[in-house]
């Protein structure tokens, strides 16, 4: 959402826009439907908008992300190499970069072209959230899912920084903040000892953590607006 543009998702299969109500009847609604983009075919589960307000994504049970153009309503982008209902959908800061969790138990990050350029297949259960940190210097990725983990990667390496401990349940949502989630690498840190939670290492090698699609490793368009320079994912 931002100040005058609300987008929601709905298990009717659409992605709606309401934007802000100019009306001045003392009665009237603050936001009203102004668009309604169609295009899956199953639950969207996710939406999101990128910083700049001009593009959505969603994420579907039909197995599909899906980029829209805000200002046309058309689906410019599928995004296909899910084999379960995709749960979660997030830009990087910068907008060049796209990430995906699904019942498939994996995490996929995506270019704007809809190349799937890393699969992540640590994880254990299904992955219901996912976040990248908000500073656009940091490459931190979190994510959270049935196996009651928090999890840190690096989404340049797509290497568990740590996973954290200490739900009893399904984890839901993290919220990686700047003072929360440091930049820097997390080897040798000490994590403080609070709720419960302590520090798992990873036990997986780089060949088992994450698989490079064939596609092509084109630099990562940006959106909207020219992005700061940012490295592009490695193939």
């Amino acid at each position: 959402a931002t100040n005058d543009l609300i987008i929601s998702g709905s298990r009717d299969k659409s992605v709606m826009m309401w934007a802000l109500n100019d009306s001045t009847e003392h009665d009237a609604l603050p936001f009203v439907p102004r668009r309604r983009m169609t295009g899956h075919n199953h639950f969207v589960e996710d939406v999101i908008l990128s910083s700049d307000g001009q593009y959505a994504l969603s994420a579907s049970w039909d197995k599909t992300l899906r980029l829209w153009d805000i200002n046309s309503g058309v689906s410019t982008q599928l995004f296909r190499d899910h084999q379960g209902d995709v749960l979660c959908v997030a830009f990087s800061p910068d907008n060049r970069q796209i990430v995906s969790g699904a019942r498939d138990k994996t995490i996929k990050l995506w270019n704007t072209l809809g190349e799937c350029k890393y699969t992540i297949q640590e994880c254990t259960e299904w992955v219901t959230s996912a976040k990248f940190s908000p500073r656009p210097d940091d490459t931190c990725l979190v994510t959270a899912g049935y196996d009651r983990l928090v999890r840190v990667w690096d989404k340049n390496t797509c290497q568990l920084k740590t996973a954290l401990e200490g739900h009893i349940v399904a984890t839901s949502t993290p919220s990686p903040s700047p003072p929360m989630v440091p930049s820097a690498p997390l080897a040798g840190r000490t994590l403080p000892a609070t709720c419960g939670i302590s520090r798992r290492a990873s036990t997986s090698s780089p060949s088992t953590a994450a698989t490079s699609s064939t596609t092509s490793s084109s630099p990562l368009p940006a959106i909207g607006s020219s992005p700061p320079a940012t490295p592009a994912l490695r193939s």
